[in-house]
C-alpha cells in the first residue's frame, strides 16, 4: 500500500487517515517562507535557517492540519534509539534546538496533539493503534534504524496498552536504496543487525535501503499493516534532501489523534 501526502505537482500535500480517528501527513518543501538553500517549507530549527521563517513555515504546516503551532510536538533528534511519551504541555518546546530530552521517537495518546518527525533522506516512521487511541513517530535514519529504534517505539507503544496487531504504520519519504551509495564495510555492519537494509545501488555498488529495514522490523514486531510512500527524496525535487543538496532544509512526518 502507499501513502502519499503530495498531491499536485506544485508541491503541495494534505493530510491522510492514517488510521480510524488518526490523521497524518508527509510535508513538502514548497508554502512556505525560507529563501534559498532552504526554500520555502524548511521546518528545522537546526540547519541555518532564518528562526523567525522556520517559527512561520511551521505555522503554515500546523494550520494545514487544522491545529495550532504550539500543539505540535517536535524532538532533538540525535540518530539514537531512546523513546519517550509527549504529554500535552509538552507542545512545541521538544524540538531539535531547545527540547529537554534527545529522542528520535514519541509516542502519545491525548487528542489534538501532533507528533513531529523531520527528515530530509532518512525514513519517518508513523504508527496508529485507533483502538487504544496511541500513536508514535519515529525518525529513522540509518543509524537509528539498525540499532532498533522502529521497534522500540512499537514496543513503546505496546507497554502502554497498544496491540502491534492492531497497529497502521506508514512509512514516509526517504533516500531509496537505489540512491544511497555507502562503503561496502558500512553496509556490512547495518546488514548485521538488520539483514533486509542491505542493497544495491544503481550503480552496481554497497547499498542500504532504510525503508525496507524499517519495513521488516515493523514486520518482526507484529506490524503487518504498513503503507509506505514511494518517493526517494534524492529524485525529488519537491522534498529536501541532504546526500543531494548539502545544506538545506527539513520536512516533517506528522500524526496525530483527530
Amino acid at each position: 500500500m502507499t501513502a502519499r501526502s503530495a498531491a499536485a505537482p506544485d508541491g503541495a500535500w494534505r493530510p491522510f487517515e492514517l488510521a480510524p480517528g488518526a490523521l497524518a501527513a508527509f510535508t513538502s518543501r514548497h508554502g512556505g517562507v525560507s529563501a534559498p538553500p532552504f526554500d520555502s517549507l524548511n521546518l528545522g530549527r537546526g540547519v541555518g535557517d532564518d528562526p523567525a521563517a522556520v517559527a512561520r513555515n511551521r505555522q503554515f504546516a500546523a494550520q494545514a492540519c487544522g491545529r495550532p503551532a504550539d500543539r505540535i510536538a517536535w524532538m532533538r533528534q540525535v540518530h539514537g534509539t531512546d523513546v519517550a511519551y509527549a504529554a500535552g504541555s509538552q507542545g512545541a518546546a521538544a524540538d531539535e534546538g531547545s527540547g529537554p530530552a534527545e529522542v528520535d521517537a514519541l509516542f502519545t495518546d491525548v487528542p489534538g496533539l501532533v507528533l513531529g518527525v523531520l527528515v530530509a533522506d532518512c525514513a519517518p516512521v508513523l504508527i496508529a493503534d485507533p483502538q487504544a487511541g496511541i500513536i508514535g513517530a519515529a525518525h529513522a535514519g540509518r543509524e537509528g534504524m539498525a540499532g532498533g529504534i522502529v521497534p522500540a517505539l512499537v514496543r513503546a507503544m505496546t507497554a502502554a496498552g497498544a496491540d502491534p496487531a492492531r497497529m497502521r504504520a506508514a512509512l514516509g519519504p526517504a533516500i531509496c536504496g537505489g540512491c544511497y551509495e555507502v562503503p561496502a564495510l558500512l553496509r556490512a555492519r547495518i546488514a548485521a543487525a538488520v539483514p533486509q537494509a542491505a542493497c544495491r545501488t544503481r550503480k552496481g555498488s554497497p547499498g542500504i535501503d532504510i525503508r525496507s529495514g524499517a519495513a521488516a522490523q515493523l514486520a518482526g514486531a507484529g506490524v503487518r499493516a504498513v503503507r509506505r510512500d514511494p518517493r526517494c527524496t534524492a529524485e525529488t525535487p519537491g522534498l529536501y534532501s541532504y546526500r543531494r543538496d548539502g545544506q538545506t532544509g527539513r520536512f516533517a512526518g506528522l500524526v496525530w489523534l483527530a
